[in-house]
Formats: C-alpha cells, sequence, structure tokens
C-alpha cells in the first residue's frame, strides 16, 4: 500500500518501512549516495538511495532519474532536521515508471516563459497550493448558497444579448446567425428566480477587453446569485456573508498552504470577525478629496488608482454603492432619494483591502418604460431583448443579485500579485495557448 507524502511527514511512520510513489522534485548524486525530494500532490519528502541498500541496478536507475521522472520508493522512515519537513526516506528498493527529459523549467526564468509552459509549472510548489485553495474557495461557494437554500442554476453560455457593455462581446458564429460568448448569466437568472426564487451558480464568463493589466483576465470565473424579494441592500449582506465564509474555510482547510505563500493568516482571521462598512460612491469621492487631495469629478466610474486609495483606510472589504446611473449598466435602476448631486443607481462593488474590485451588483430594474429607453439609448436593437423584456410583463417583483470573481477573490486573499496565476490557464488578450 503507498502512503502519501503528508502521512510520512505527520511524524507516525519513523522506524517504519513504508511505499510512496510520486515525481522527482529534486535530485543530486555524491558518489555512493542519490539525494532526492520526491513530490506528490500532497507535499515532498527526501529520499536517500545508497548503493549497497538496494541492488546496483536499481542504485544506477535512481542516480539516471532527472526531475520530473515517476518513481515508486519503498525505504525506512528517518528524522532528519536537516530534510523538508523534518522527515526522509532510506531506500531499499526504488521503481521507475518513466525516465523524465530534462526538464525546461529552471529558477529565475520569466513569469511570460512559464505562462507560456504553464501546462508544466502547475506542478510547482507554488501553483499546487494555489489550486488547492481554489478547490476549497469553490467547494465553500457551492456550501454557502445550499446551506442558504439556493438552487444551482447553469445558464447558456451562447447568448444573444450583452448584459456588460457590447464592446467587450466576443461574437460567436452560430450556423447562418451569430450569437455571442456569455458576459454574465444574469439575464437568464432573472428569468429564473420567478421559478425557482433563489439560485445560484459558478461559470465561466467572458469579456473582450482590450486589457494588459495585471487584474483582468479574458476568460474568467464567475459565482453569481439571484433572488426574488431581495433589494440590493440585502444582496450586499449576502456577499459580505459569503466572502467571509470563503476565508473562514479557507483557513479551515488550507492553512500549510497560506503558510507556504507567505499569507497573514491572523489578519484574515481577524478579520472575517469585524464588521465590513458600506459607504456610498459619493462619500468615496468626499474622502479622496479630503484625505489623499484627489478631486475626482462626481460621475465618473472610479478607476483603480482610487479604489487603491479608497482602500487605504479601511483594514476589511467595503461595500461602495450608488454609483452614477449614467456610468451603469441599463438595467440598473435609480436610487430616488440617494443624497448625492445627480442620479444614482441601485448598485455596490466591494472592494477588497488591496483596492480589487471582487463583487459587483445592484437591484433589477422592473420598469419596463425604463428599460426600453436605457437599451435604446445605448443603441441596441430591442427585438433581441423581447424575452428579457418579457419578465415585466408578467408578475415581475423587486429581485437583485450578484456576481464574485472567483480569480480576483483568490488572488485577494492569495496575495498574488498577478490574476493570471489564480487560473490554471489563463486567457488574455495576447494568449489563449496551452
Amino acid at each position: 500500500m503507498f502512503l502519501d507524502i503528508e502521512d510520512i511527514l505527520k511524524g507516525d511512520q519513523v522506524g517504519e518501512e513504508v511505499s510512496i510513489r510520486g515525481w522527482i522534485h529534486r535530485t543530486r548524486s555524491s558518489g555512493s549516495i542519490v539525494f532526492a525530494v520526491l513530490r506528490d500532490p500532497t507535499g515532498i519528502v527526501q529520499v536517500t538511495v545508497k548503493k549497497g541498500n538496494v541492488a546496483d541496478d536499481k542504485f544506477q536507475e535512481a542516480k539516471n532519474a532527472l526531475v520530473e521522472s515517476s518513481v515508486a520508493i519503498t525505504g525506512t522512515v528517518h528524522e532528519d532536521d536537516r530534510a523538508p519537513g523534518g522527515y526522509e526516506i532510506r531506500a531499499s528498493d526504488v521503481k521507475i515508471y518513466d525516465y523524465a527529459e530534462a526538464y525546461p523549467i529552471t529558477k529565475d526564468q520569466s513569469e511570460e516563459w512559464l505562462r507560456e509552459n504553464r501546462h508544466l509549472w502547475i506542478r510547482s510548489q507554488r501553483m499546487t497550493a494555489i489550486m488547492k485553495i481554489r478547490s476549497t474557495m469553490t467547494g465553500a461557494i457551492h456550501e454557502f448558497f445550499r446551506e442558504l437554500e439556493y438552487h444551482e442554476f447553469t445558464p447558456p453560455i451562447l447568448q444573444p444579448n450583452q448584459c456588460e457593455g457590447g464592446s467587450t462581446l466576443f461574437e460567436v458564429k452560430y450556423y447562418d446567425s451569430k450569437t455571442y460568448l456569455s458576459q454574465t448569466w444574469q439575464l437568464y437568472a432573472e428569468a429564473m428566480i420567478f421559478s425557482l426564487g433563489k439560485v445560484y451558480d459558478m461559470s465561466p464568463t467572458f469579456r473582450a477587453e482590450k486589457s494588459k493589466t495585471s487584474r483582468h483576465l479574458t476568460e474568467f470565473w464567475m459565482a453569481e446569485m439571484e433572488a426574488a424579494w431581495l433589494t440590493y441592500l440585502d444582496v450586499i449582506e449576502i456577499a459580505k456573508d459569503e466572502v467571509k465564509y470563503i476565508i473562514m474555510r479557507i483557513l479551515e482547510e488550507n492553512e500549510k498552504e497560506l503558510e507556504f505563500l507567505e499569507v497573514d493568516i491572523e489578519n484574515l482571521r481577524t478579520m472575517v470577525e469585524k464588521e465590513w462598512p458600506t459607504i456610498t460612491y459619493t462619500e468615496g469621492l468626499q474622502m479622496l478629496k479630503e484625505k489623499d487631495g484627489m478631486d475626482v469629478e462626481w460621475g465618473k466610474d472610479l478607476r483603480t488608482i482610487e479604489e487603491v486609495a479608497i482602500m487605504k483606510h479601511f483594514d476589511t472589504p467595503v461595500a461602495v454603492i450608488q454609483y452614477p446611473k449614467e456610468a451603469m449598466a441599463f438595467y440598473k435602476p435609480v436610487e430616488e432619494d440617494a443624497d448625492a448631486p445627480g442620479p444614482v443607481a441601485k448598485c455596490f462593488d466591494m472592494l477588497a483591502t488591496d483596492g480589487t474590485e471582487i463583487v459587483g451588483g445592484s437591484e433589477r430594474d422592473t420598469d419596463l418604460k425604463a428599460l426600453i429607453e436605457s437599451l435604446e439609448k445605448e443603441d441596441e436593437d430591442i427585438a433581441n431583448y423581447d424575452w428579457y423584456l418579457d419578465l415585466r410583463k408578467y408578475g415581475s417583483v423587486v429581485h437583485s443579485g450578484y456576481g464574485l470573481g472567483v480569480e480576483r477573490v483568490l488572488a485577494w486573499i492569495c496575495g498574488l500579485d498577478n490574476i493570471k496565476d489564480a487560473i490554471a490557464f489563463p486567457r488574455t488578450m495576447n494568449r489563449f495557448k496551452p
């Protein structure tokens, strides 16, 4: 029976003969001894293969095996403070499953080169740690909504409409017609709430944004929710609870990975225990002017530089509400009684402590006339939205929802400099392979 490496590192196997299998992470030889570090999905452990302790042909095989060769080792576990994890296996038998060629990934290679060879770089300890945390995160999202008795609803990826701006649509040839890759599930989720009431989903999303920043991907994953009878103020609180739940589950499941990534774990623990504030867009501009000397014209959407500046004054994520209506998508209704110099929408963004926008949501306009006027203002063909506008004709009710950017939340929690490391195979303006 083969053990996982993490079982060896618990220290319960000292003095016992064990068998493990995995891949050579590092290796070097010195005369009659081979020092190798083996990895499997659970960790790394040092192995020593000494001539005389194994058959001569087995020793030669171990000596010839390069990094990333797949192997099985049988041997006795010993404590060794010099070894990674404090334990090593002294081999009595070696089996090589496949000899690797000279591995092309070495130290000090550029980030772009590593992305070009992502199919190999995902084997690194760093990417393995990030992907484990991502797995916990996506599982936590499902747990969170199912505990609240939401139904999972999966939307079509091919959609006939824009929802977040026509300029970022990916056009797809669809037989003799054309359609688009999904920007969001929202329009279809709005249809579904009249059946299921409360729905959520996690699915790929596509935006043809001509951006090369460290915060943007062309293909990314959104965790979205929509619910009947809830206002945008109601779903803000759900969003805060969801992000806190994600953090708590990661703290429970991935402390080892967080430590490897040098994340401030205690800061995360403290953060989830605090109240997360809500401020208006107008208050945010006042803060920038009074505390940072930044005079931002009212009416413009916040840029990264302003979001980062705002978050320097907070130690938890913040929900920013009531953005100017003119800067918002067609489906966001006007907040009538807002204390602002111009019309604002019933909407919000949640900013993480590093200034990253991690959640965006709104109430949905139920006024049929207002929706048509907004679409006409954006030069949209109303006929393409016939089915969506029907939702306002047959028992429409107040409803709201939001989308959480999976990669953005993951990058923030893990302290990643670039969102491209928050997904296994990033798709960007200049990259669609490997």
